[in-house]
């Protein structure tokens, strides 16, 4: 029921857009701070790392062994990676444009930075980010998905290719159909 409601509500809708704009302006601005400010994840990987270690670790093993054998090895990419997805999560919620995958890529990055024992806003944003990834269609009906979205599917769509409806909702009938 409460999907439904994310998902076809009006009142939802304009929640959901608040919500998304309040995302795509922290990550934007992480991403923007980052681009622009110099950013080494060197770091940032070498504290999660020492946090797997102790009685109470707040990494787990197989993340800090991720970190240490895959990201830290690779850190220039991660240099790149980091404020580049952060600031175009931050654009894509902004302007509500593919705004599921965006939220969905950002739920990727709170998970990492979980993992990695930073809590700080991670959680909070990830909470958000469910609601508007189950929302799905209606958390970017105001914004650029509202025409970037029958545009696309126009054109994997197109009349006559295959079993596409037609716009009355039927399909085209086959021969020797009754």
């Amino acid at each position: 029921m409460f999907n439904n409601w994310l998902r076809n509500n009006k009142t939802a809708m304009w929640l959901l857009t608040v919500v998304r704009i309040y995302l795509g302006y922290t990550w934007f601005t992480a991403g923007i701070g980052k681009l622009t400010g110099g950013f080494d994840a060197g770091g940032f990987l070498q504290g999660a790392i020492a946090k797997a270690g102790g009685d109470h670790p707040a990494v787990q093993g197989w993340w800090a062994a991720f970190l240490e054998h895959g990201a830290m090895p690779g850190v220039k990419l991660f240099n790149v990676l980091i404020p580049l997805g952060e600031t175009l999560v931050g654009l894509g919620l902004i302007l509500g444009c593919f705004t599921t995958f965006a939220a969905l890529m950002g739920m990727v990055m709170n998970f990492a930075f979980l993992f990695s024992g930073t809590v700080s806003t991670n959680a909070q944003m990830l909470l958000l980010e469910i609601f508007v990834v189950v929302a799905a269609a209606n958390a970017g009906r105001i914004g650029l998905d509202r025409w970037v979205m029958p545009y696309l599917r126009s054109l994997f769509h197109k009349k006559g290719h295959g079993n596409a409806p037609l716009p009355h909702g039927g399909l085209p009938k086959t021969k020797g159909a009754a």
